[in-house]
C-alpha cells in the first residue's frame, strides 16, 4: 500500500505497509452509489438511468453551434480557452451524475465506493474493464496523479475541495482512498466527479500551460478534427471500454458531435436555419415567437420543443465588482438596482413573459420567501451575524419594482436618497462624490450578448436621470476571459447555474477565500462571514431540513447583499432542433442540461 500525506499544497509521498490502516470502518460496505442525503434511489440491478432509452439506436451526426473560439485543449487550467466538450465527452469520472435526482452519483470508472456515516473519508474501487482511449488500464496511479495535479496545477475550481484531503492512500491494485481533514457529506460525491486522466501522457510536460494536444481520456469521444475558432469534431470511439454500462446505457449515441463556432449569435442563428446546425437554444421568448417561421419550422422539418425543468432560478444579471470603491458600498448598489427598471426591460426585450430571479434559489424550496422574516432555525443561523448582515436579511427583503416607463420617480427618490448618504450629489447634472470625481463606470459583455447589451442600454438611459454616466463595453470571449479572470471589470453579465443539492461549489462562487484568488468564480468580490457559515453548515449537516434552513438563510445574505442586479429566468428550455434529432420524454428533473442535451438524445432512423 502506498500513502500520500497532504499538507495544504506540499505533498510528501511515503511508504507503508499496513493494510489494516486502509480497510473500512467497521459496518462500513462498498455501494454502487452514493447521494448527498439518503439513499440513490436505483437499486445495484438498474437497467439505465430512468431518462435514458437503452434502445435507442446508434449513428449519425449532431452539431450545435457556439458562440467565441477556443485556443486550447486543456480545459482543466486557468490559462487558455478550451471547448467545454472536451471535459464533458473526453475524459471520465470515477462515478456519473443522475439528473434525475437532487444530487446522486452511480458508479462509472469506479464500480464501487465505501464510506462512513460521518463522511470523513472515502475509497473507490475501479472497475477491472476501465481504460484509456489508447487501451492502457485506469489505475489508481492515474487517479491519483489526477487529484493531486488538478488540486495543486488546475484551475482554481479543483484547489478547495483537494486542501480538504489529508490523506491518500492506494490500498489495493483498484482501490484508492482519500481521508478528509474534517468531515464533509460532498466531498466524496465531489471527488466522485472529478476527471481522471492519464498520468503517463504529462510526464515532462508542463501541465499549467496551453496546448492544442488532446488530452487521453477514458471518455466515449475521440478528437476527430478541429480549427481553432472554427470548428471541433469528436468521433464516438468504437472501442469505448464503458458503452455497456447500466450508467451509459441509451447515452452518447451519436456517431460524431460537431462543434461550430461563431462570433455573432445572429450569425448563428442564420446557420441553424440554413440547416448547418442540428438544435439552437433560443433564451428570448419573444424571438422563440417571432422569429422561428421560416420555411424548414412550416415544413416540419425543424421541431420548435419546450422542455420544463425543476431547477432553481439560480442568478443572472449585472454583477457589481464590489473591489472597487465605486461599488464597496451597499446603499450605492441598492440605488443602482432602484435604478433599473425591470419591468421595462422585460417588457421591451421579452413580451413581458419571463418572470424576474427573486433570489438566487428562487423557484425552489431552498429559495428565501421575499418580504418574509427568517424565523426558526433560519433566522437562529443568522442571528450572530446581526452586526454584518445588511437591511432585509432579518426583516424581509424584495427586489424593487418599476412602473415600466423607465422613469419610475419614487425609485429614483429612494435612490437619489441612498447616494447621497453615500457621499454622491448632484453638480451641475453630474453625480460627483466630495472630491469633485463624477459616478461613471464600465459595463463589460461579450461580442454577440445582443439581450444583454439591449438590457445594458436601457439601465444606462435610466442611470443618466441620476447623473450617473455608464457605457458598455463588448470584447471578444479570449479578452472576457481574460479581464474577468482578472477581475478587471467594474460590472458585467454574470449568470451561475444553481440545483438543488448545492455543496462546496458555493465557496468558489461567493466564499469569502475566494474572492482575492485570480480565476475563482466569486465574481463580484462576496467576502461575508455570514455567507461562509451558512455554507459551511450547509456541508456539515446531515439532517435535510438544517440544510433547507442553511441553503435558505444564504439566499438572504446573497440577496440583501445587493451584489448583483438581478435579470429574468426561464422555467422552461426552448430548443428548436432538426426532427430526426430525438429526445427522451419525459425529460429528467434537471431538463435540458449539459450532461442531457445532447447526451440522450439520439438520431431517428
Amino acid at each position: 500500500m502506498r500513502q500520500v500525506f497532504f499538507g495544504k499544497f506540499r505533498v510528501i509521498a511515503l511508504l507503508a505497509g499496513a493494510i489494516l490502516a486502509a480497510a473500512p470502518a467497521m459496518g462500513d460496505s462498498a455501494a454502487h452509489g452514493i447521494a448527498m442525503y439518503g439513499d440513490p434511489a436505483l437499486p445495484p440491478d438498474f437497467v439505465s438511468l430512468p431518462y435514458a432509452n437503452p434502445d435507442a439506436p446508434k449513428g449519425g451526426r449532431v452539431t450545435l453551434g457556439e458562440n467565441g473560439g477556443f485556443d486550447s485543449l486543456n480545459p482543466f487550467i486557468l490559462k487558455g480557452v478550451a471547448p467545454r466538450y472536451v471535459a464533458l465527452y473526453m475524459t471520465e469520472t470515477l462515478m456519473a451524475r443522475s439528473f434525475d435526482e437532487p444530487f446522486t452519483l452511480y458508479g462509472l470508472l469506479a464500480e464501487s465506493v465505501t464510506t462512513d456515516s460521518s463522511r470523513s473519508y472515502v475509497e473507490f474501487t475501479l472497475r477491472a474493464e476501465a481504460r484509456f482511449s489508447d487501451g492502457s488500464p485506469v489505475t489508481p496511479d492515474d487517479v491519483l496523479w489526477s487529484f493531486e495535479t488538478l488540486g495543486t496545477k488546475g484551475h482554481p475550481k479543483y484547489a478547495n475541495a483537494w486542501a480538504a484531503v489529508s490523506k491518500a492512500e492506494i490500498t489495493g491494485q483498484r482501490s484508492i482512498r482519500f481521508t478528509f481533514s474534517s468531515p464533509n457529506r460532498e466531498l466524496p460525491l465531489l471527488l466522485g466527479l472529478r476527471p481522471v486522466l492519464k498520468k503517463a501522457q504529462w510526464e515532462g510536460k508542463d501541465f499549467t500551460a496551453s496546448t492544442l494536444e488532446a488530452p487521453i481520456g477514458s471518455g466515449p469521444y475521440v478528437v476527430a478534427g478541429l480549427e481553432p475558432g472554427r470548428y471541433l469534431s469528436l468521433r464516438r470511439n468504437p472501442d469505448w471500454w464503458g458503452k455497456d454500462l447500466p450508467v451509459n446505457r441509451g447515452r452518447q449515441n451519436f456517431d460524431e458531435i460537431r462543434v461550430e463556432y461563431f462570433s455573432l449569435d445572429t450569425a448563428q442563428f442564420e446557420a441553424f436555419k440554413a440547416g448547418e446546425l442540428s438544435l439552437y437554444r433560443e433564451t428570448n421568448p419573444v424571438k422563440w415567437l417571432r422569429n422561428f417561421d421560416f420555411p424548414a419550422v412550416s415544413r416540419g422539418d425543424v421541431v420548435k420543443d419546450e422542455i420544463a425543468h425543476g431547477r432553481p432560478s439560480g442568478i443572472e444579471g449585472f454583477a457589481f465588482n464590489t473591489r472597487r470603491p465605486l461599488f464597496a458600498d451597499w446603499r450605492v448598489r441598492e440605488a443602482l438596482i432602484l435604478a433599473f427598471d425591470f419591468e421595462q426591460a422585460n417588457t421591451v426585450l421579452n413580451d413581458g413573459s419571463l418572470p424576474r430571479i427573486a433570489s438566487y434559489f428562487s423557484n425552489s424550496p431552498l429559495g428565501m420567501l421575499p418580504d418574509t422574516p427568517a424565523e426558526g432555525r433560519e433566522r437562529a443561523l443568522l442571528e450572530p451575524f446581526t452586526g454584518d448582515l445588511l437591511p432585509g436579511a432579518l426583516e424581509g427583503y424584495s427586489l424593487p419594482k418599476g412602473d415600466g416607463s423607465g422613469a419610475n420617480r419614487r425609485n429614483l427618490r429612494a435612490a437619489t436618497k441612498l447616494l447621497a448618504e453615500a457621499g454622491w450629489t448632484v453638480q451641475d447634472g453630474t453625480l460627483r462624490n466630495a472630491e469633485g470625481a463624477p459616478f461613471t463606470f464600465e459595463i463589460l459583455l461579450t461580442n454577440g450578448q445582443l439581450d444583454m447589451i439591449g438590457a445594458a442600454t436601457i439601465y444606462i438611459e435610466a442611470l443618466k436621470r441620476l447623473g450617473i454616466k455608464a457605457h458598455v463595453t463588448t470584447v471578444d470571449n479570449a479578452q472576457y476571459v481574460e479581464r474577468t479572470n482578472a477581475f478587471n471589470f467594474d460590472m458585467t453579465h454574470f449568470i451561475r447555474a444553481l440545483s438543488l443539492s448545492p455543496g462546496t461549489e458555493q465557496r468558489l462562487y461567493w466564499g469569502s477565500a475566494a474572492a482575492a484568488v485570480p480565476g475563482s468564480r466569486n465574481w463580484p468580490g462576496i467576502a461575508s462571514p455570514a455567507v461562509d457559515a451558512m455554507i459551511d453548515d450547509m456541508l456539515t449537516t446531515d439532517d435535510p431540513e438544517e440544510f433547507t434552513a442553511a441553503t435558505r438563510a444564504l439566499d438572504r445574505v446573497l440577496t440583501t447583499g445587493r451584489y448583483v442586479l438581478p435579470l429574468w429566468y426561464s422555467p422552461v428550455a426552448r430548443v428548436a432542433h432538426d426532427r430526426r434529432i430525438t429526445r427522451p420524454d419525459p425529460m429528467p428533473l434537471y431538463g435540458d442540461w449539459p450532461e442531457v442535451t445532447p447526451d440522450v438524445w439520439w438520431m431517428a432512423p
